[in-house]
């Protein structure tokens, strides 16, 4: 792969960052009442490119599949000139979950958060920004906040090795909960030469293409992804891609399920 292009963290390139991130904020869409809207985050600290095109492709996906064009932020950390996306640090991660949650209806509309960056094995989401300082996300600290805010409804997907091991801290009613891998294993295809992580291709650049169910998604991703890593020759096992479904949240989906066919049969 090319080199990285050259970084240099200037007083323009933090204030442009800083209008950036505002002006997104700003244009977010508000709830639309009587309706479950789906507000979408990704959020990708590492500055490596295949997470960039990952976000990019969910973001995409997710705006086609459900609903949710103008109710989409993207924090992907970067090296490009250009001030958006709006880098993936914690500040801005935390500034996002209070507009988001000031604009939907709380105990209606649903918070969908994708993750991807590398992962370690204490459940840390690494980042990688130098030189800018980023602390890592750890999903102890994901829910503290998604507590705090009030948001009830929420899938959080997390594409990292090890991620299985955010299962646990953020399973509940409300939650469903996707990962790239099981708490042991390392996920695939996050190397500067991939267009797109495997689980980033399979569950959401293929997978929910076709259908606007997460389990379904998940279950067909996993089928895929199994044989792709047996080709590629990873030598650490199957990923094992997980999933928890929260019996609030999987009945709050099939009311988003339903909302969707009646409009595409008018």
């Amino acid at each position: 792969a090319p080199p990285e292009p050259r970084f240099r963290l200037t007083q323009e390139r933090v204030e442009a960052q800083s209008q950036a991130l505002a002006d997104e904020l700003q244009a977010l869409r508000p709830q639309r009442p009587g309706v479950v809207d789906m507000y979408v985050l990704t959020f990708a600290p590492d500055a490596n490119a295949v997470f960039r095109r990952e976000s990019a492709v969910v973001a995409e996906v997710m705006g086609q599949r459900f609903d949710a064009v103008g109710r989409t932020v993207e924090l992907v950390s970067h090296r490009d000139d250009a001030p958006r996306p709006a880098w993936a640090t914690l500040l801005n991660l935390r500034r996002a979950l209070k507009r988001v949650a000031a604009l939907m209806n709380r105990d209606e509309d649903v918070l969908f958060i994708h993750l991807s960056s590398h992962g370690a094995r204490n459940a840390e989401l690494v980042p990688d920004f130098w030189p800018l300082h980023v602390e890592p996300l750890t999903p102890a600290l994901l829910k503290q906040w998604l507590d705090e805010e009030g948001i009830r409804w929420r899938v959080v997907s997390v594409s990292a090795c090890y991620s299985g091991s955010w299962i646990a801290p953020l399973s509940g009613d409300g939650t469903l909960v996707l990962t790239a891998a099981d708490a042991e294993h390392t996920s695939y295809g996050c190397g500067r030469r991939s267009e797109m992580t495997f689980f980033g291709r399979a569950m959401y650049d293929e997978q929910l293409r076709r259908t606007g169910s997460f389990e379904q998604a998940h279950a067909a991703a996993r089928t895929v992804i199994a044989q792709r890593e047996k080709a590629a020759g990873k030598e650490d096992g199957f990923s094992n891609p997980q999933i928890a479904v929260g019996a609030g949240i999987a009945r709050r989906l099939q009311v988003l399920k339903a909302q969707q066919e009646r409009a595409q049969a008018s």
